[in-house]
């Protein structure tokens, strides 16, 4: 009877495990994007960036904001203080494009205790848009950026989203880091959209004007301890949609150490067990070792290479096919990230909040250590 009970949790974990993987594969069928209804095709479109610092990637994901294949779009960048190292840079590329409605606001507007929100709050205020997307400074976006968000919006969407795919990952810590990214994070995302329950990504924030308006403007966002939480609870109450773009957009990522890929993915973990805490309970169980435990006790351990083997190579199989990083340096970093999964887990659970830029945030959003700019 135990044999039996471990079997029947091996088949189901390996059947969620293939699904989520075969429903990400079905996204990359084809390599062109839909066309956006005809309701969005025609739509003005404000694009928001917030930038905090100046990192190794900026100058090439924030120059991606002026070379957008889509007629009718403005951009806004938004710096909380005038000597921030990306002013000047911003300043640059604006007189560059001289073509891209573009410019610049400065100030801090603290109507939460977010950070990115209060920066957010004066472009907020001018948009002229009637989808306005949030795209965080370390995003590069594709020419047809706004084409792929548009894409897949009906009448019933609210907000479409996407998840961060990790590119340009230099040493094995980054590469640990692009695969929580890709193959976990963002597979299990756009699996979750494929059948209708697609959550938001503060990544990429792409609001349908009114929706927002309805649930309060960015102060609703700033209720919950993350922005991504609070969308989706937001664009769900008001009985619409969250949508997830077919193939989500590239981070550059660089280097990382240890402890930065850990101090980032234990604050997001935070992030969801305060948002979504039936969830995250049961993200223990998502990587292999569970199954592990299960080939272990119905035929020792000699099944358990067979099962890793195929586990990490449906994994591998998928990065291949979508085009993410997929060397076998990449396969030892997913290896590295189940590793950590379930310490991430357990330790999750010792505290509330996070630090985020040098801003400490409790479980409501709240800013509890402002973060002092010299």
């Amino acid at each position: 009877m135990m044999i039996w009970i471990w079997g029947v949790i091996l088949c189901v974990l390996v059947l969620v495990h293939l699904l989520t993987t075969g429903l990400c594969l079905w996204r990359y069928r084809s390599p062109t994007a839909a066309a956006p209804p005809p309701e969005t095709c025609s739509a003005m479109v404000t694009l928001l960036r917030p930038v905090c610092g100046l990192d190794r990637f900026d100058a090439q994901t924030l120059e991606s904001s002026f070379t957008l294949e889509y007629p009718d779009y403005e951009v806004i960048f938004c710096a909380a203080q005038e000597n921030d190292p990306a002013v000047a840079m911003l300043r640059r590329l604006i007189a560059r494009y001289p073509d891209t409605r573009a410019q610049l606001l400065i100030g801090d507007d603290p109507i939460t205790g977010n950070p990115k929100l209060n920066n957010l709050q004066k472009g907020w205020e001018v948009a002229q848009g009637q989808w306005i997307a949030m795209a965080d400074a370390n995003l590069d976006l594709p020419t047809d950026y706004i084409t792929r968000l548009l894409a897949v919006a009906d009448a019933k969407t609210g907000l479409v989203t996407s998840p961060p795919i990790g590119v340009q990952a230099e040493g094995i810590w980054a590469r640990v880091e692009g695969a929580f990214l890709n193959s976990f994070q963002a597979r299990w995302q756009l699996a979750a959209d494929s059948l209708g329950l697609g959550f938001a990504q503060g990544k990429t924030l792409c609001w349908r004007r009114e929706v927002l308006e309805r649930a309060g403007g960015l102060v609703a966002l700033g209720h919950d301890l993350a922005e991504d939480v609070a969308s989706t609870k937001a664009v769900r109450a008001q009985g619409l949609s969250v949508r997830v773009v077919r193939q989500p957009f590239a981070q550059p990522i660089g280097q990382r150490s240890f402890r930065a890929v850990w101090d980032r993915q234990l604050r997001w973990a935070r992030v969801r067990r305060d948002g979504f805490l039936a969830i995250f309970v049961a993200e223990i169980v998502l990587g292999p070792w569970l199954p592990v435990l299960c080939l272990t006790a119905i035929g020792g351990a000699w099944f358990v290479p067979a099962g890793l083997v195929l586990w990490y190579g449906v994994e591998w199989g998928l990065a291949r096919v979508a085009g993410w990083p997929h060397r076998p340096a990449d396969l030892v970093a997913m290896i590295v990230r189940d590793v950590l999964m379930p310490a991430l887990w357990a330790v999750t659970w010792a505290r509330r909040g996070f630090e985020w830029r040098g801003s400490a945030m409790d479980r409501h959003g709240a800013l509890v250590r402002p973060k002092v700019v010299e």
